[in-house]
């Protein structure tokens, strides 16, 4: 399988790539290379023939639609993302750019390649989204499948639009998508 992750660099990101290089994938490692990006975490596969990296911004979507048309995956997995609930607080401008403009280009991008390639049902979009979207924990000390939206910084606000985004490219398009709520 040809996976493109975005954020490959990242911590979560480079773990995904690594994992997915040693059982054998051709991966494609987009990231933008900002404060939380490092290239060393994904040094052990950057020579790996299944490894390909690509230095570009998900709010750029010329360059997320030459990615794709370069690289034809067959899955996509969105990482790429502003994090940080304090840096969220200090600076949200960055947070509603990425998180919310850059995962809409990232579905506009995977749409038009999807329909591209005659729609495939092998296709997803996997986005890879996280905990803070249902706020604080409560009396029970987790969270379910059930549990309703609560975002309580400009971080968990702008991961849970972007989650809003995702669904509604699912219900509105029929772009097959996985959604994932990551939890540390």
């Amino acid at each position: 399988m040809k996976i493109l992750v975005t954020g490959g660099a990242g911590f979560i990101g480079s773990a995904v790539v690594r994992l997915a290089v040693a059982r054998g994938h051709h991966v494609v490692n987009l990231d933008a290379l900002t404060y939380a990006a490092c290239l060393d975490n994904v040094a052990s596969v950057a020579d790996s023939p299944l490894y390909a990296f690509e230095h570009a911004d998900i709010r750029d979507r010329p360059a997320l639609d030459r990615v794709l048309t370069d690289h034809q995956p067959e899955t996509i997995m969105h990482l790429a993302a502003e994090s940080h609930v304090d840096r969220s607080i200090d600076g949200p401008g960055d947070f509603i750019e990425t998180n919310i403009t850059g995962t809409y280009n990232m579905l506009e991008a995977a749409r038009s390649y999807w329909a591209a390639q005659g729609k495939p049902d092998t296709f997803r979009f996997h986005h890879i989204s996280t905990d803070e979207v249902f706020g604080s924990l409560g009396p029970t000390g987790m969270f379910t499948e059930s549990t309703p939206y609560d975002p309580r910084s400009p971080y968990s606000a702008s991961k849970a639009a972007s989650d809003h985004l995702v669904r509604a490219w699912a219900e509105t398009y029929g772009l097959p998508v996985v959604l994932t709520n990551c939890s540390n």
